[in-house]
């Protein structure tokens, strides 16, 4: 008896545990993107202080024009997701309600 309360205590466990992402809020999600654009925007001071202490004479140089580039794009395709249209629910007739003749 105990071997079968284990067995489907495991398989309940390997059932829910991966419904858990699927359940996670949307809103939630939203806002932690919305948190990576604001300190992916952070990084730009940092950058700027970088570059500014860059060795002019160095004989390999740091792309920082590229690093931007590349951070600009995460942040506008992280916007793009965020800004997306929420799917509309489905409309559905109304319920009867009354089921007596």
């Amino acid at each position: 008896m105990m071997h079968i309360t284990r067995l489907l205590t495991v398989g309940l466990l390997g059932i829910v545990l991966p419904l858990q992402p699927v359940l996670a809020d949307a809103d939630a999600e939203r806002e932690m993107l919305a948190r990576i654009v604001h300190e992916l925007n952070a990084l730009n001071t940092l950058i700027r202080k970088a570059e500014s202490q860059a060795e002019p004479d160095a004989r390999i140089h740091f792309r920082y024009d590229w690093l931007r580039q590349d951070l600009s794009r995460m942040q506008q395709g992280i916007q793009d997701h965020i800004d997306a249209p929420r799917a509309e629910p489905r409309t559905f007739p109304p319920l009867r309600g009354d089921y007596r003749r």
